[in-house]
């Protein structure tokens, strides 16, 4: 039997088959921690990651984890207008669309990211 971990892995691989980033429309790729949330714009063709973001630069930051995954969305989608992206491949990584995940993605979209 797969333990959680592996079964995440096995998600990954699978999406990361189908999905690639390119200059024009990057790859929004999620990654999650107990404690932390982090975004970045990647470019695969050339292996370049374009912007991240993070809870832990968040300047007096407040509020559960939702709300900081929702800032972090909001910070990927500024620095990513900023470099003209305005679409992305969303990438989850694996991690079930579900709580934090889910605000990021609403956080980039109310930014200003189409995906």
């Amino acid at each position: 039997m797969l333990t959680k971990k592996e079964k995440r892995v096995k998600r990954h691989i699978r999406v990361r088959a189908k999905i690639s980033g390119t200059k024009i429309r990057p790859r929004l790729c999620v990654a999650r921690s107990a404690n932390h949330i982090y975004a970045q714009l990647i470019n695969d063709e050339n292996a370049k990651v374009i912007a991240s973001a993070s809870d832990k630069e968040l300047k007096n930051a407040k509020g559960d984890k939702k709300a900081l995954a929702r800032e972090v969305g909001k910070l990927i989608a500024k620095k990513g207008l900023e470099n003209k992206i305005e679409k992305v491949v969303f990438d989850r990584g694996g991690i079930v669309f579900h709580g934090r995940v889910k605000a990021l993605a609403e956080g980039a979209r109310e930014g200003g990211l189409k995906f």
